[in-house]
């Protein structure tokens, strides 16, 4: 019992933290019930849900805020709700280890990226609309094709890349990148759905504490971004879950 409200309690922090950056929180959830002994769908299914649940919070709060620019997230949102069913059906068919490994990468990567520092605000208006549609659907697909089969929701790939290659400004990413995913986290959800049984005795009270935590995130972050110390922490928990993830593949 005391195990549970442990783990309630630290989805609920996982959710406000993330949600505050442009996350869900299945960056977390996916590797945490994993090494927790779930199995890999059932751990990326209830990532998924969870990740659904904390996006989709922030995205109300950052929607009536304006912060949202939909000219970006709609191509996106097509494209990764197309895509994440196909990476939920390829999790059911890959083995364990890969799996694993796969997952070890993308927390190394996150990692390092949650160590840079925020990047200067860029100039929208020098990406055209057309740019936007065509550089949002291949970025979609890709996201969602990778968050679908890791339990993720793809939020780690969408901010660097808003910022980066469509040149979006860092708080407009953040809050469009949660938007996007409400929709990956979905479809990928319900590949895993058709495919598996759900543990909805679990994943609906960890649901109550998800979107908590992604309510209060994203008040905090709708004023005033939190900088190095929230990236360092998680950079560094990120880094943790990498290295049990690797002893798990290698020794279990």
């Amino acid at each position: 019992m005391a195990a549970s409200v442990i783990l309630i309690l630290g989805i609920f922090v996982i959710s406000l933290v993330l949600t505050m950056v442009g996350l869900g929180g299945g960056l977390i959830f996916s590797p945490l019930f994993v090494i927790l002994g779930l199995a890999k769908a059932e751990a990326a299914s209830s990532s998924l849900f969870l990740n659904l649940i904390a996006a989709a919070s922030a995205a109300y709060t950052y929607s009536r805020k304006k912060m949202v620019d939909f000219s970006i997230a709609i191509p996106l949102i097509v494209s990764s709700a197309l895509a994440a069913p196909i990476g939920s059906y390829m999790n059911a068919r890959v083995d364990t280890t890969p799996f694993l490994a796969t997952m070890s990468i993308v927390l190394a990567l996150a990692g390092c990226r949650m160590l840079m520092p925020p990047p200067k605000q860029a100039d929208e208006a020098h990406v055209s609309r057309s740019k936007k549609v065509i550089g949002g659907l291949g970025i979609g697909f890709c996201i969602g094709l990778m968050g679908g089969f890791l339990g993720i929701g793809g939020g780690v790939f969408v901010v660097p890349l808003l910022i980066y290659v469509l040149k979006t400004p860092t708080k407009i990413a953040a809050a469009s990148s949660t938007f996007i995913v409400c929709f990956s986290s979905l479809t990928g959800f319900l590949g895993y759905a058709a495919m598996e049984q759900i543990n909805w005795h679990f994943i609906l009270p960890a649901a109550v504490a998800s979107f908590a935590g992604g309510q209060v995130g994203s008040r905090i972050m709708s004023s005033r971004l939190k900088g190095k110390t929230i990236r360092v922490v998680f950079s560094l928990l990120l880094f943790a879950l990498c290295a049990k993830l690797i002893h798990q593949t290698l020794f279990s």
